[in-house]
């Protein structure tokens, strides 16, 4: 049975994992034979969001990997744990978290950086030449892990595109029931939540990516 790493970036859209797609994802694994193991960083999100408002929380702190246990239901590991050895791929839901909590792309855009532990475990896989899926805003990732003339895709948003563009990847517009392979560096992206309605065309691309990464895994 393959095994797959899971990076989760708290919960809750707006400030963590999009659980929709964090669900699904987990799901694909295991309706396609596969086991999952989840990680997340040990470390306060950049902010917590009212998901009832929209507003920002001000006197509220919350831990990523605390937060990353409520869709984990508890079965959750410190990324500094991650062991590229012990996992066949590795996929990564999105969620504003994975561009306030994994990177900060979402307040420096193509000038943004990675959380060291998170760049650590995704290019280990990337050196170990093992599949990886990075799903939604987590594409956005992708330039700083494999370098530039990677192919990846966000969607269709343009300024998004620009941003990982201006990164140094080759941004491919894709629609939500479809997916984006770059087959050298065995990588798959899907816009998801980018671009989905409901959980149901979430759900299309998702499971083409869990299946694509699993056969090359």
């Amino acid at each position: 049975m393959k095994k797959i790493a899971v990076i989760l970036s708290g919960c809750g859209v707006f400030d963590g994992s999009e659980i929709h797609e964090a669900v699904l994802t987990l799901l694909a694994i295991n309706q396609q034979g596969a086991q999952y193991t989840c990680f997340a960083p040990n470390v306060n999100q950049h902010h917590v969001i009212n998901h009832l408002t929209g507003e920002v929380s001000q006197d509220e702190t919350r831990n990523v990997l605390v937060e990353s246990a409520r869709i984990a239901r508890g079965e959750v590991a410190d990324i500094n744990t991650l062991k590229v050895d012990d996992f066949d791929a590795l996929i990564l839901p999105g969620g504003f978290g994975a561009a306030k909590n994994l990177s900060d792309f979402a307040f420096n855009g193509d000038k943004c950086q990675l959380h060291a532990d998170v760049l650590t475990a995704c290019q280990a896989f990337a050196k170990a030449n093992k599949a990886a899926g990075y799903i939604c805003i987590a594409p956005a990732m992708i330039p700083l892990v494999y370098g530039k003339g990677v192919k990846m895709t966000i969607g269709t948003d343009t300024e998004t595109a620009a941003a990982v563009s201006a990164m140094g990847a080759e941004h491919l517009d894709c629609p939500v029931d479809d997916i984006v392979i770059d087959k050298e560096h065995k990588l798959v992206s899907t816009p998801a939540y980018m671009l989905a309605n409901n959980m149901v065309e979430a759900a299309s691309g998702i499971n083409l990516l869990v299946k694509e990464v699993l056969a090359m895994a």
